[in-house]
């Protein structure tokens, strides 16, 4: 999806700057003011991609250290829960007290 959206913002780029020199100074300010926020977007949303890929990494290392993590108002430890790697989420174990409970990665500190 990444794809396809950046291809398009360079083609509607191109399809500017293409035009660029038969627009008037108005046009040609909210132009460019336009491909900045376009930047500034992408790169806001990055950054928050790459924050929150951290912290769910910083998660599962702390688990798989055997440390125990806060999530949900709970203490998720690898004695009580297993990960399921596909969705990132913590499977209470058998037999445990938190047999048949499932949580988020994403909602742990």
């Amino acid at each position: 999806m990444g794809y396809l959206i950046a291809t398009l913002a360079i083609g509607l780029f191109f399809l500017i700057l293409h035009n660029f020199t038969e627009l008037n100074l108005k046009q040609k300010l909210i132009a460019t003011l336009v491909v900045f926020l376009v930047i500034l977007s992408a790169l806001f949303y990055n950054n928050q991609s790459n924050a929150q890929s951290q912290k769910t990494l910083d998660v599962i290392t702390k688990f798989k250290q055997g440390k125990s993590i806060k999530c949900q108002d709970k203490e998720v430890n690898n004695t009580n829960y297993s990960l399921s790697v596909g969705t990132y989420t913590f499977i209470g174990k058998n037999k445990t007290s938190a047999e048949g409970l499932m949580i988020n990665v994403s909602a742990c500190e």
